[in-house]
């Protein structure tokens, strides 16, 4: 199978391909001219290491993402699972409203098993995230991290609550069924995290 190109981005390109038989993604971290090669392959590794990490802990959670198969740190590339399945980005205005409910309380509930365990996914929205067999997966933690930081989970929070508001206008008001998953399984203070939120809305209205 000759490999396809499906996205290419600052950062990374991902590529439908084919491993041991399976079709599957690749994401291949783009190298960067401006930089040192030597720095710049070791920032690659740094970034696959990570990423590739923060995905497995997060299927250990009960977080469903895409099984990886292979992950090479010398050219930076993650070889995973492909999921045939939709972008809740193309499908969730054209769902019935019981159903996007449910879609958006279970985007909640995963966020907040994120954070239970200090997971942060850095780029929450619906481009990121794939329904596949009534099963939501979270894909591209390649701007994630781990840390303790109240701010950090709300920074999580208001990228998805942007993205609601800016893809899904008609719908914005589903946040709320969001946040309504992630409060009853936050483990922490939820209303810490919401009253940052508005913190954060509030610095961004005034700045």
């Amino acid at each position: 199978m000759t490999k396809k190109i499906l996205y290419r981005g600052a950062e990374a390109e991902i590529l439908l391909s084919t491993y041991m038989g399976r079709t599957v993604v690749e994401k291949r971290r783009v190298q960067k001219a401006y930089r040192i090669k030597e720095i710049d392959r070791q920032l690659i590794a740094s970034r696959t290491r990570e990423e590739a990490k923060l995905m497995a802990e997060s299927r250990r959670i009960g977080v469903s993402v895409p099984l990886i198969y292979d992950v090479d740190l010398f050219n930076g590339i993650i070889t995973m699972e492909y999921l045939a399945g939709d972008r809740v980005k193309d499908i969730l205005n054209i769902l019935g409203k019981q159903k996007r409910k449910r879609i958006c309380q279970k985007i909640g509930e995963s966020i907040a098993r994120l954070h239970n365990h200090d997971i942060i996914h850095g780029d929450i929205t619906t481009s990121n995230m794939i329904l596949f067999y009534d099963r939501l997966y979270f894909i591209d933690f390649g701007l994630g991290c781990k840390t303790i930081e109240i701010e950090t989970k709300a920074v999580d929070l208001h990228v998805l609550m942007e993205a609601f508001e800016s893809t899904h206008s008609q719908y914005s008001s589903c946040f709320n069924n969001v946040l309504d998953g992630y409060k009853k399984n936050y483990r922490g203070d939820p209303v810490r995290v919401l009253h940052t939120i508005d913190d954060i809305i509030r610095r961004g209205r005034y700045r």
